[in-house]
């Protein structure tokens, strides 16, 4: 029996590295009965045959996991976001946050394609980047096609001796980035579909890449993310400018929408918390409110 860790998933097929060595395997049945399934990342035990062929026997418990992009044990996510092509929406970013925040995830905020801004759309773009840093997320503003030596090396140093995912829709440059700071790799970058407004899924499959030291997911891009394991009475917890705040609502469990004597709201009035910030909070909530029970 051997120990290691899947790095790559593809086509029903699990590579296991066990120092040093990878190992092609295949997941047990018994899995599939108890509705569980590998994922990378996981820690597993595994046993080869005399055919040199790999099956994984038992996967040790997970530290924590996502579904999109299915990967277990991670340290931090890196949310790539564009600020042109597709524009920078602070909307969708503060559905990945939120996400994140849920999972109990560390986000790191990369913004791309600087270089495309004009300077009016440059300005209110570092208006956002202010406002996410004074929230506490660390933000880095780079431009894929000519980085800096100092912005590579604080990428870099964000990746070591970490499990990172980068998440972020198609097309915001999630590839390109890790081309641009590593070139001793070999992931296909494409085009935006200027007709569609959006990028193409350029990855196909989910790996853990060594980079700078640590280990990094590149997965398929995906435009949005559900908030199917969130209570409405659980969403503020995931704004870390709310979650401060919560204490002192006057009622245990408000949502921050109609109470009296609410902290939160009352933040929002005085600017302490971002108008739209919150706004997208009052979308989120009546989401989560209206969504269909699962049976």
């Amino acid at each position: 029996m051997k120990k290691g860790r899947i790095v790559k998933a593809i086509s029903g097929f699990y590579y296991v590295n066990s120092d040093g060595t990878v190992y092609q395997c295949r997941g047990r049945g018994v899995f599939r009965k108890q509705k569980r399934s590998p994922l990378v990342g996981d820690f597993v035990s595994f046993q080869i045959d005399e055919n040199d062929e790999g099956y994984i026997k038992d996967i040790e418990k997970r530290a924590n996991e996502l579904q999109r992009p299915p990967i277990a044990n991670i340290d931090q996510a890196l949310v790539v976001t564009s600020t042109q092509e597709p524009a920078f929406s602070s909307l969708l970013l503060d559905r990945f946050l939120v996400f994140l925040e849920s999972k109990f995830i560390k986000p790191i905020i990369y913004m791309t394609k600087k270089d495309l801004l004009t300077e009016v759309e440059r300005e209110e773009v570092e208006q956002w980047k202010t406002i996410y840093e004074e929230i506490g997320y660390e933000v880095l503003m780079v431009s894929t096609l000519d980085l800096t030596e100092d912005a590579s090396q604080s990428i870099r140093a964000h990746f070591k001796d970490s499990v990172s995912v980068i998440i972020g829709q198609s097309g915001v440059g999630k590839s390109s980035l890790l081309n641009a700071i590593d070139d001793t790799l070999t992931i296909k970058t494409d085009e935006i579909s200027k007709s569609l407004g959006r990028g193409k899924h350029t990855t196909r499959h989910v790996e853990l890449l060594p980079i700078a030291g640590g280990l990094v997911a590149d997965t398929p891009g995906f435009s949005v993310v559900q908030f199917d394991g969130i209570e409405a009475n659980e969403l503020s917890d995931a704004f870390p400018e709310m979650r401060t705040r919560s204490p002192e609502c006057k009622f245990r469990g408000c949502l921050h929408i109609n109470e009296p004597q609410c902290a939160v709201k009352h933040a929002v009035e005085k600017n302490g918390i971002h108008k739209k910030r919150y706004e997208h909070y009052l979308e989120f909530i009546q989401e989560i409110q209206e969504r269909k029970p699962r049976y």
